[in-house]
């Protein structure tokens, strides 16, 4: 028998295949827009990490977790794009989705919306992750049923950068605008059982706890104006500045200026926002706020008789809505350029899609987040100032009712005059 390379016979053994690397695939528009998808979808839910945190450290850690291998697998992606790195970024995408998809949508995740924490600036931070994450999946799929070719012509690279470009920064933009949103809260003073501060925790529906901010003078006993933010429903927080305050249109800070300057207590509140949170969720939480300083009058210095209301667009709605809607709760309301119906007739398209995310379609509803539709009988004086959808036939209908009705511009100074008049305050 012959020996052929040390193995008995004539043939020698096959040659182990040699090892090759999986060839890479191009940084072109869709990967590229795919891996800033997958980043902005991983933030998102990071920066609301720190406020979840205060609530339940489980689903923090959940967060973070899937945050934190969805940004990993993207980065990976475009550093070393293969098949196998692009399916990666797909997979831990889709987990980040389905995340979304059993909390939010199915409301398996119990005990509470963890996605609440990230809703607290813009109520549809959470859809915008979700959205971000649905797109990373589709162009990582698009991009690993690509096999690997030469490098294409000029002409063609600059042609589909061109058409995927605003693709993309709209995808940087979504991103960058729901990590600061998400995040807003980071820098906010936590909210306090104790009232031994200056922000405390008035309410916790659905186990999400709900923060006041306080500014009181020195006196004790003084009335006291729960000032409810603008935003339609949809955006704004109680803070004086920051992003919220900028989409709630900035006007709390005046309006406690020009209050406390007449003796008055001033309380700013966060309110749960649509569309994580669906009508009456707005106007139970302002109602509960206003059972807490009643509550709580004697430990904040504060007359339980003397609570009134103030807000500013759909903030002075909710605050007209605690006049009219059923046992009026507030002493004097003041509502600032509110709408005070909520008809889809006649509105355009910015106004009608506001609404349409903030209440829905159902009739019910915007008739019930309507303070034209009520009586109005009973309810305190009002200040009805600065515009405002059928403002004007709503001061008719109060007066019409009996309501003492003050009309005015709604500078912060008139709001204060008539708030201090209402509850017998003195003050310049």
């Amino acid at each position: 028998m012959r020996v052929v390379d040390g193995y008995p016979g004539t043939r020698r053994p096959p040659a182990p295949a040699p090892d090759v690397a999986e060839p890479p695939l191009r940084r072109g528009p869709v990967l590229v827009t795919a891996v800033f998808a997958a980043m902005g979808g991983a933030l998102i839910p990071a920066a609301s990490v720190a406020g979840l945190w205060r609530v339940w450290q489980f689903y923090a850690m959940l967060f973070a977790l899937v945050a934190a291998v969805g940004f990993g697998a993207a980065v990976v992606a475009l550093g070393w794009p293969t098949r196998r790195t692009t399916r990666a970024g797909a997979l831990t995408a889709a987990a980040g989705l389905a995340l979304w998809v059993a909390s939010r949508p199915l409301g398996l995740l119990t005990r509470l919306d963890p996605w609440q924490p990230a809703d607290t600036v813009v109520g549809f931070t959470d859809y915008v992750a979700a959205a971000l994450q649905g797109i990373a999946v589709l162009g990582f799929l698009v991009v690993r049923r690509r096999r690997a070719h030469p490098w294409p012509s000029a002409p063609r690279r600059v042609a589909a950068w061109i058409v995927l470009f605003p693709v993309l920064l709209l995808v940087v933009a979504a991103g960058a605008a729901g990590t600061v949103a998400a995040g807003d809260g980071i820098t906010s003073p936590a909210a306090s059982t104790l009232l031994d501060g200056g922000t405390f925790e008035y309410c916790r529906p659905d186990g999400i706890p709900l923060a006041m901010d306080l500014t009181r003078p020195a006196a004790r006993g003084v009335p006291v104006a729960l000032f409810l933010h603008g935003g339609g429903l949809v955006a704004g927080n109680r803070r004086p500045t920051g992003p919220g305050a900028l989409l709630a249109g900035s006007r709390l800070v005046p309006l406690r200026d020009a209050l406390t300057a007449r003796g008055f207590a001033v309380a700013s509140i966060d309110y749960r926002l649509a569309p994580a949170a669906r009508w009456p969720a707005p106007l139970d939480d302002a109602r509960c706020a206003v059972r807490f300083l009643r509550a709580h009058a004697a430990e904040l210095a504060i007359d339980p008789a003397l609570i009134t209301a103030v807000g500013t667009g759909a903030g002075g709605t909710l605050a007209a809505l605690l006049g009219v809607a059923g046992q009026p709760e507030v002493r004097a309301v003041a509502a600032i350029a509110a709408p005070a119906d909520f008809g889809l007739a006649g509105l355009d398209p910015l106004a009608r899609a506001t609404v349409l995310t903030a209440l829905g379609r159902s009739p019910a509803t915007l008739r019930e987040a309507s303070p034209l539709s009520y009586p109005g009988t009973g309810a305190p004086p009002f200040l009805i100032a600065g515009g405002g959808r059928k403002s004007a036939e709503f001061a008719d209908h109060l007066r019409a009712a009996g309501v003492p009705v003050t009309t005015g511009a709604g500078d912060p100074a008139e709001a204060a005059r008539f708030l201090a008049a209402v509850t017998g305050t003195l003050g310049p």
